[in-house]
């Protein structure tokens, strides 16, 4: 027998339903704010993610799935969602196009790493992106759309931490701090961090040794060496929240994992999920665009795991709405009769009723034992005497009571019905 992979999962037709939840509730939400779909390739060149994502970080260091494709070309199925949609922002011309420019996207991505709960190796994400918003507007809004997916699907228990991690111009001032706070530590360190401490020691602070953890709680704060336009980038973004009523965790330690942000960063942050508790995180990247080609563009955005959030909905107990029942089931009793339930079962689909009818030749006991099993709200019987009379039985599964109607008039009596 052949396996699923490690760190994979089917979605089975009998949990689909929740996964259309999240989805339909984030197309939702984002259309809400004037967001438009975008659809990358799972795969892309692996510079594009060494250059965007960073090369000091796990994602590229640790756990891409990078492999040379029959042109010998370096080729990597996507960590992120962020730098492919940079790409295809530049490689579109969307620099010369209408700005800000707002979009979406629910992607599958990988990573090689451990499997545990609400982290696999295949997971999926609803990413958010913004390209030409230079103000802490910009910021407030992404941040804002995300409280209100998370509060529209029903989340409860998670906590908003903030931070400014500064620019490029105020970032090498906090590094030297950091260093020379550093410097005493290192051989307690772990030898990722050794590695770090030079190139990226900002990256240092992301490290989830418990050793590391602990010297890092000493650590500088990245907030006491902004420069006076992070500053007030920061403290407008805070005003502009405390006026829409959204509470928060200033976190002087939040970095987030990749590179390419700056000035704001956000999480949001479970306590239902164990110690990987972020479901939400994002901020601010106003350098990746000219990084990876393109001109000098601001962005802001974030990434969601949808498996995470279905996991604080299952570890908080919440119900997720169950998809409309089959409408209706066509029971044939003979030959005759199953003939016409397949006419009139395309007959209900053209009219937007969702249908069924017998594919194993069951008897018509067995037939109405399956009707009730996926929850068929009513059943038509059809039988050679139906049809001699023309009028067929249609029985209403909900209270058992039933009805004959003529043939011709079963279609509008059921769409009268279940609409």
């Amino acid at each position: 027998m052949i396996n699923i992979p490690k760190g994979t999962k089917d979605v089975l037709p009998s949990e689909a339903y929740k996964w259309h939840f999240v989805e339909d509730t984030a197309r939702r939400i984002a259309a809400l704010y004037n967001l438009k779909e975008i659809r990358t390739p799972v795969f892309e060149h692996t510079e594009l993610f060494q250059r965007g994502v960073g090369d000091t970080t796990d994602i590229v260091n640790k756990e891409m799935y990078t492999f040379l494709d029959k042109g010998e070309r370096s080729i990597t199925l996507k960590p992120e969602g962020t730098a492919g949609v940079v790409r295809s922002f530049i490689e579109s011309g969307g620099a010369g196009g209408v700005l800000p420019a707002k979009m979406y996207y629910i992607t599958p991505v990988f990573r090689y790493e451990r499997p545990q709960a609400g982290r696999l190796r295949e997971h999926h994400q609803f990413g958010v992106e913004i390209f030409g918003g230079k103000g802490p507007e910009t910021d407030a809004e992404i941040i804002l759309l995300a409280r209100d997916y998370i509060a529209a699907l029903g989340v409860e228990g998670v906590e908003l931490n903030l931070n400014s991690i500064g620019c490029k111009h105020c970032r090498p001032k906090f590094n030297e701090a950091l260093k020379e706070y550093l410097r005493p530590h290192l051989p307690e360190m772990c030898p990722t961090c050794n590695a770090r401490f030079e190139k990226n020691p900002l990256r240092i602070l992301d490290c989830k040794e418990e050793a590391c953890s602990k010297i890092n709680e000493g650590a500088p704060k990245t907030v006491d060496f902004l420069c006076d336009e992070c500053r007030e980038h920061f403290e407008r973004l805070k005003e502009i929240l405390d006026a829409c009523g959204v509470q928060y965790k200033l976190n002087p330690k939040l970095v987030r994992g990749l590179d390419y942000y700056s000035k704001t960063v956000f999480e949001f942050v479970s306590t239902q999920i164990g110690s990987q508790g972020t479901v939400l995180g994002g901020g601010r990247y106003d350098t990746l665009v000219e990084n990876l080609g393109g001109p000098q563009v601001p962005a802001a955005g974030f990434g969601s795991g949808i498996e995470r959030m279905l996991l604080v909905l299952e570890n908080t107990g919440k119900t997720v709405p169950a998809e409309p029942p089959l409408g209706v089931y066509v029971a044939g009793l003979d030959d005759a009769g199953r003939r016409a339930a397949f006419a009139l079962c395309d007959a209900l689909r053209k009219a937007g009723i969702p249908a069924d009818f017998d594919h194993a030749g069951r008897s018509v006991k067995a037939q109405f034992k399956y009707a009730g099993k996926v929850g068929a709200r009513w059943v038509a019987v059809i039988g050679s005497n139906e049809l001699l009379s023309g009028e067929y039985t249609l029985k209403n599964m909900e209270d058992s009571t039933s009805v004959s109607v003529k043939a011709e008039d079963v279609v509008p009596f059921l769409v009268q019905k279940l609409q």
